[in-house]
């Protein structure tokens, strides 16, 4: 309590503790605290709540966000966000790009992000793109898992062609 009363102090309240002081410093935190709503208005600005999709919403087409996004219902279409969760009642059939991804239903496509996570009740076909990955004991996964240190770059993801071969000009 003590090292807070000096971190609430201001300047002119800075004379040392006494009884008749101690009702002063009780009201100062009050006086202060339409600064503090000031300071938290600021903060949403950088990280506000996660948009939420409920069980349902059904969704064709795209969805892009510089936020979060939690996703309950069914989506059919690309998403890109910074987190993403995907519920244990969603599915999500398309692409999935995000820094974060967090699989507790259904993913029909490929999945790309810095940190993904599967959870025990995660059911994904598709392959997986990541820098760091985990996977709880009973999920579900069909397709590939690969390791990139950018897996949000557009360039190396692609699919290969098959090599090409010169066996059709031997024939002619």
């Amino acid at each position: 309590m003590f090292s807070k009363s000096r971190v609430t102090e201001t300047p002119a309240q800075s004379k040392p503790a006494t009884p008749e002081s101690e009702p002063a410093r009780a009201e100062a935190p009050v006086v202060e605290q339409p600064a503090t709503p000031a300071t938290t208005a600021a903060a949403p600005a950088r990280r506000t709540a996660p948009s939420v999709l409920s069980a349902d919403l059904v969704i064709k087409g795209d969805l892009q966000t510089a936020g979060d996004v939690q996703i309950e219902g069914n989506i059919e279409g690309d998403i890109r966000a910074r987190q993403l969760t995907i519920g244990e009642t969603a599915t999500v059939r398309g692409e999935v790009l995000a820094d974060e991804v967090i699989v507790n239903g259904r993913v029909v496509g490929r999945l790309r992000g810095l940190k993904v996570r599967l959870s025990s009740t995660a059911r994904v076909e598709g392959d997986i793109i990541h820098k760091t990955i985990a996977i709880e004991s009973g999920a579900h996964f069909e397709g590939s898992v690969q390791r990139q240190d950018d897996p949000l770059a557009q360039g190396g993801t692609k699919k290969l062609a098959p090599p090409a071969t010169d066996f059709s000009k031997a024939g002619e």
